[in-house]
């Protein structure tokens, strides 16, 4: 919204200066986004008169002027300009001006010899107009020595302020000056429209031509006829205006419409009375019907569009743009003007549907002053009367201005409790009056009933954002801090929402990138991974192949690094956490974690390297992200289970099943089936994991009671190497775990190192090599406490396996 401070000063009589209404307007929440201030940027510029002005000595196009600045003696100045001449008067800029359109700053100069000290100045140099075929040429009573922007009515600051769509009646220059009048900045003046004296009725009709329950589409409209009005250019003053803010004069008719709805926020439109046939009729547009409107453009409508027709067909789009047929012009003698009030919804609808922006539209589709309908259109008649002469008739008027039946009972208290600002209830009740609300009452509570012109006051909280934007917020005084209790917070974070987090970093950690795919697949995904039922099918997918829910995290991840490889990036590492579905029920949701690596994105380093050759990805990479997963959520390994074999989506030989028992199971691990691979077109090597989040086992509620080891042994650990024969049936981690069990305070440590088939082991026997670390902790063992415990060792693996030690 832009407007001249000499404009709102029409509206506003105050003694403020330009800073201080800035400064006001942002502090009462009308933020100024800019001040264009000509009169400091042309400041330097005085009309001069050449007193004569010769041909230049060495050049053919250049003169040498004598110019007299009313300062002093004349001044010599160079001048290029074809219209320089003897006699004229022109503007003048001394040295060290700052030339805009030029982007220099004068100095003196000389020029083909000649000394130059000035410049005689261009409309384009100043950018005040596009001419640049010469300097200006000013009527011979131009007063020499006087500033030009005073000269010139450029001394008229434009100011822009930035406004929230919630603030209709600040589409105005009246309704700005009402804020600052209540701001305290002056005193509101103009506020109220004499009638006009009408004479005859209008031999116009309108009616409004709306089914039951489109009433609100326009609930009230008006028109005048303005008969032997003589339209021609509207005065300097009202095209200085509307130029200042940025919109072209046309004639007298239309720059009177436009004025008013800056001036008011009231939108007219005038029609050519001889240009309408009959009678005025206002309806919803019928499908397909088409107007041209006045940008020159054709529209074709349909019926959601509310439309002013007469007997020739469309004659405006109501609320955005008139037409072309029945506009005014040079030789419009009768006219009629049109004030109405259109549905909000309806015009913002209509204008984004045609792709219309217009200073009406722009007003209508925030909400106007109902209450101004018919004094907005006395006030656009009189301003006719004035600028166009004619003579009025009565006003024809269809429908009825709603009325306004809000009532907010209001407390004085909710001033300071909501807002912290303790004000008195009776400066509180002189801004709400300044403001134009009507207080009914006395007491602590009181009924307020807010202006036509502010449809977005609707409770107290409204109001109370009243008081303190015109009271100013600076005047809240800060407060200090609750005093915090010297207490351990308690958490906030469910148990879920602390596994999910800490999952996202240890997965991370682990060279694995984090991927978010959809939370819907394809129906045969799903089948593949345990879903596909009827119940998590989607009524209204937004893609064939985004049609279920997903019952696991794999396929998207899986989809994923395919996509990576197709683009070059074969070795690559993806993990999500996120919500899987296994029914429609909420305890059919889980929150899980699962990654994939394919290729050689194997956790130690990815590609080829040059002191070796690359190796793929295996069962046992995934194995190690889920227990590096699990250990980092603290997941206590001692009764987690590690069963061959996994769903049906894992190769069946190269994948295992992670569970707390039978009926626990937490996720599984492996490579993925060769079908799967196949059926979504995918190429490997491919190996994953996926853990249940919500499945794993609460930590115990109490501490436990081993206390941590505070320091370092004082003494070397002691490895020996065993080597078992068992049954090719017999799992290494058994193996492990039984001699875990043989002598728990000395035994820190058992790994497998080697696993043998072949020569020498019977055919259904295999070879399994464990490295067993003894750690000592009160003093060195001998030999005989360190064969006694080998022996414990082959004991125990030979009682829990049946294994027996190679010779």
């Amino acid at each position: 919204m832009k407007f001249t401070l000499s404009w709102l000063k029409d509206h506003l009589d105050t003694p403020a200066s330009l800073d201080e209404i800035v400064e006001t307007l942002t502090r009462i929440g009308l933020e100024v986004e800019g001040v264009e201030d000509k009169a400091k940027t042309l400041a330097p510029y005085r009309i001069a008169h050449v007193v004569s002005a010769e041909q230049h000595p060495n050049a053919d196009r250049l003169r040498v002027c004598v110019v007299d600045t009313g300062e002093g003696a004349p001044i010599q100045v160079v001048c290029g300009a074809p219209n320089a001449r003897a006699g004229m008067k022109s503007v003048f800029a001394p040295p060290g001006t700052y030339i805009p359109g030029k982007n220099i700053t004068l100095g003196v100069g000389t020029i083909r010899g000649v000394e130059s000290r000035g410049m005689l100045c261009s409309a384009a140099e100043l950018e005040i107009s596009d001419d640049h075929d010469g300097i200006i040429d000013l009527p011979a009573d131009a007063p020499v020595g006087q500033a030009y922007a005073a000269y010139a009515g450029l001394d008229d600051p434009v100011i822009e302020i930035n406004l929230t769509p919630n603030r209709p009646d600040c589409t105005s220059v009246h309704g700005i000056a009402r804020d600052l009048a209540a701001a305290g900045l002056g005193t509101l003046k103009g506020d109220a429209v004499p009638p006009v004296a009408a004479k005859g009725a209008s031999p116009v009709s309108v009616k409004l031509d709306f089914a039951s329950g489109d009433e609100k589409l326009c609930p009230v409209f008006a028109l005048r006829l303005v008969r032997g009005v003589k339209n021609g250019p509207s005065p300097e003053w009202m095209q200085r205006r509307l130029l200042s803010i940025g919109l072209r004069p046309i004639n007298a008719l239309v720059d009177i419409t436009n004025y008013v709805t800056f001036d008011r926020g009231r939108p007219l439109h005038v029609f050519d009375a001889k240009k309408v046939k009959g009678n005025l009729t206002i309806r919803r547009a019928k499908d397909g019907e088409e107007v041209l409107a006045l940008d020159g453009r054709t529209y074709k409508l349909d019926h959601g569009t509310v439309v002013i027709a007469d007997e020739n067909g469309v004659e405006s789009i109501a609320g955005i743009m008139g037409g072309e047929h029945s506009g005014v012009d040079e030789n419009t003698t009768d006219v009629l003007i049109e004030s109405a009030l259109w549905d909000p919804l309806n015009i913002a609808q209509s204008g984004r549907k045609l792709g219309i922006i217009t200073d009406a539209r722009y007003r209508f589709e925030r909400g106007i002053d109902p209450a101004f309908t018919l004094p907005g259109l006395d006030f656009a008649s009189t301003m006719v009367m004035d600028l166009c002469g004619g003579e009025v008739s009565e006003a024809v008027v269809a429908g009825k201005v709603p009325e306004d039946d809000r009532v907010i009972a209001f407390p004085w208290s909710e001033v300071p409790r909501l807002s912290g600002l303790e004000i008195e209830p009776s400066e509180s009740r002189g801004i709400l009056e300044r403001l134009g609300f009507r207080i009914e009452g006395t007491g602590e509570k009181v009924n307020v009933r807010p202006p036509s012109w502010r449809p977005d006051i609707e409770g107290k909280a409204d109001l109370v954002e009243e008081v303190i934007r015109i009271a100013g917020i600076d005047r809240i005084l800060p407060k200090p801090l609750p005093r915090l209790e010297a207490t351990v917070a308690k958490p906030i974070l469910t148990l879920i929402q602390k596994r999910t987090r800490l999952a996202r970093r240890s997965l991370g950690v682990r060279g694995l990138v984090e991927a978010v795919t959809w939370s819907f697949i394809a129906k045969r995904e799903a089948e593949l991974f345990g879903g596909g039922g009827e119940r998590l099918a989607l009524a209204n997918p937004i893609a064939s192949d985004l049609s279920d829910m997903r019952p696991s995290l794999l396929p998207g991840l899986l989809k994923a690094a395919q996509r990576n490889a197709d683009r070059g990036f074969g070795d690559v590492a993806l993990f999500e956490v996120g919500q899987t579905f296994a029914s429609d029920e909420p305890e059919g949701q889980a929150i899980k974690a699962a990654a994939v690596r394919r290729g050689t994105a194997r956790a130690e380093g990815v590609g080829r390297h040059w002191n070796g050759g690359a190796q793929s990805v295996d069962v046992f990479d995934a194995k190690a992200d889920a227990l590096s997963l699990l250990a980092s959520l603290g997941i206590q390994a001692g009764g987690l289970q590690v069963v061959p074999g996994g769903p049906s989506w894992l190769h069946p030989g190269r994948s295992g099943t992670l569970q707390f028992g039978p009926r626990n199971v937490v996720g599984a691990f492996g490579e993925i089936h060769p079908k799967v691979l196949k059926a979504l077109d995918l190429k490997g090597p491919l190996v994953a994991f996926e853990v249940n989040l919500d499945a794993l086992p609460p930590p115990k509620a109490k501490p436990t009671k081993m206390k941590p080891k505070l320091t370092l042994p004082d003494f070397q650990p002691i490895s020996r190497d065993f080597a078992f024969v068992v049954g090719r049936d017999v799992a290494a981690g058994d193996i492990v775990k039984a001699a875990q069990g043989a002598e728990r305070q000395l035994i820190v440590g058992v790994d497998v190192f080697d696993i043998y088939e072949g020569t020498g082991i019977d055919p259904d026997k295999k070879s399994v090599a464990i490295a067993v670390t003894l750690q000592p902790t009160e003093k060195t063992l001998t030999d005989t406490e360190i064969e006694a415990v080998s022996a414990k060792i082959v004991g125990e693996v030979a009682k829990k396996t049946g294994a027996v030690l190679r010779g």
